[in-house]
């Protein structure tokens, strides 16, 4: 179903991200992989054409920089010009702090990201979707978009405006064939949490200790069952968790390591 597709994915260097990559190399797919880390990105590709012999574009790009952003659609080969499936991956939080208390900086790379980066992406990649009439955008949502949790405050906002954004685009696209999906999971292993400390691993690792959380490779076969439903199907939104996680402020303290 999804051979030969062009799947063009942001924040493809780790992560949810990462593992979407390997999930659509599985099924054929040709992929733009596109993030800051442009060494990750070759070595990923060189991995998934080992492994998959897929056909890869690697591009370094800051999401936040939205005439990059425009160059690098406007410039692509024309032989992977056609975007078929977009998953907007990209994204991070900083810190937990409250807002009185909280760095603006941070409050402007969360933003900068997880709100405009979408958008500045998805401006550029949606009209040829619209154009061509086919096509499918994945945003990567987060249970955050749905409950504002202690210390959450801006990067709970940021993930509340995908949520309506993506409610919005589907409004928008209504009338053609092109489809708007958010797959929006719970606490997922990943470099998340390190991101959000900025780069104190040691209290990142304890985010992951209360009970077992979801694999990236849980969220990219969400995103890949989104991508194979029949063509009268669209996928409006998933919300994906781990099983002892009920929600941001509710989880049972199994321990890593127990039985499952």
């Amino acid at each position: 179903m999804l051979k030969d597709k062009i799947v063009f994915i942001t924040g493809a260097s780790a992560g949810i991200g990462e593992a979407c990559c390997e999930a659509f190399a599985r099924e054929g797919c040709r992929l733009i992989l596109a993030a800051r880390r442009l060494e990750k990105l070759e070595a990923l590709a060189a991995r998934l054409e080992a492994d998959h012999g897929t056909d890869c574009q690697t591009i370094e790009l800051d999401v936040r920089d939205r005439e990059k952003v425009d160059a690098v659609i406007e410039n692509l080969p024309t032989e992977w010009s056609e975007i078929d499936i977009l998953v907007n991956n990209a994204g991070l939080s900083r810190g937990l702090d409250k807002v009185h208390q909280a760095l603006h900086t941070d409050w402007e790379e969360m933003i900068d990201t997880n709100v405009k980066g979408l958008l500045w992406v998805s401006r550029a990649v949606m009209p040829g979707m619209v154009e061509r009439d086919r096509g499918h955008v994945i945003n990567i949502g987060s249970i955050a978009g749905r409950q504002v949790y202690p210390g959450g405050n801006v990067y709970c906002a940021t993930k509340y405006a995908v949520r309506a954004i993506t409610q919005g685009m589907r409004i928008d696209l209504l009338g053609t064939k092109v489809k708007c999906s958010s797959v929006d999971p719970g606490m997922v292993e990943t470099e998340f949490s390190a991101v959000r400390y900025h780069g104190d691993t040691e209290i990142a690792a304890k985010t992951y200790q209360n009970f077992p959380p979801l694999k990236a490779e849980d969220v990219a076969e969400t995103v890949l069952f989104c991508a194979t439903r029949p063509p009268h199907v669209n996928i409006h939104d998933v919300l994906i968790m781990p099983q002892d996680q009920a929600a941001v402020y509710a989880s049972h303290p199994r321990g890593i390591g127990k039985d499952l």
